[in-house]
């Protein structure tokens, strides 16, 4: 059995699954608090546990797969300590899984995104997105950019037409949608981060020793800009 989860998104996801990550399998998510924060901190290794638990327990784990991003600096440093931590204390396999690939794989599975490309679109805050594309079973690498130079930043050969999914996508919708991509509509599940993707996505790859599964930040965390600005001042 794999555990995966991820913590790039507002989001705490955690599965279970066998490795197939089928749809019937079940999938445990926190949104964020009350304030609109995420709630990783206090949610994530209870779900862990919770999910474990009904699994059989730690026992029937043989592979831990964690999202790593790209996300907020707070998120990813949560999920992939926690990764880590597990994987050492429980002597199990780790996979670090970009979260923009599993954003991809379940939206490849759309009817809407029959014969076309898909986009993966994350919010980024700071009024910027992470994004990445994925066409004939392959996913770029993740991108950082403002929304209005999404299709500079990815192709515009790729974005035409393409069929957009993600937290970012529904906040810029009017961006992506003007650089000639088609976003899902809001109420579809595809918008959310699946850990059962990020299960499915682990089990295909070479699982690596926890110290060298790091988180794609694609950016400095504020702290270090702010610290920057003030030396400055």
């Amino acid at each position: 059995m794999i555990l995966g989860f991820d913590t790039a998104t507002l989001d705490t996801v955690v599965a279970v699954t066998g490795g197939g990550g089928e749809d019937r399998e079940p999938e445990t998510r926190a949104g964020p608090r009350e304030d609109g924060r995420p709630a990783h901190g206090t949610a994530l290794l209870g779900a862990i546990e919770a999910a474990v638990g009904e699994a059989g327990g730690w026992d029937s784990i043989s592979l831990i797969a964690v999202g790593i991003g790209p996300g907020s600096f707070t998120g990813l440093r949560i999920g992939v300590s926690t990764a880590r931590a597990l994987a050492q204390a429980r002597g199990l396999q780790l996979a670090g899984v970009p979260t923009t690939t599993a954003v991809v794989a379940a939206l490849a599975q759309a009817p809407e995104a029959a014969g076309r490309t898909c986009l993966a679109v994350l919010d980024a805050r700071r009024g910027e997105i992470f994004a990445a594309v994925g066409e004939q079973g392959t996913v770029s690498e993740a991108v950082v950019c403002a929304p209005g130079d999404l299709a500079r930043a990815v192709g515009s050969a790729a974005v035409e037409g393409a069929i957009a999914a993600g937290e970012g996508s529904l906040r810029f919708r009017s961006e992506i949608e003007s650089a000639g991509a088609t976003v899902l509509a809001k109420t579809d599940s595809g918008h959310r981060v699946s850990a059962r993707q990020i299960c499915r996505l682990g089990a295909g790859m070479t699982p690596a020793a926890p110290e060298r599964i790091r988180p794609l930040y694609l950016r400095r965390p504020d702290a270090e800009r702010w610290q920057e600005r003030d030396g400055r001042n």
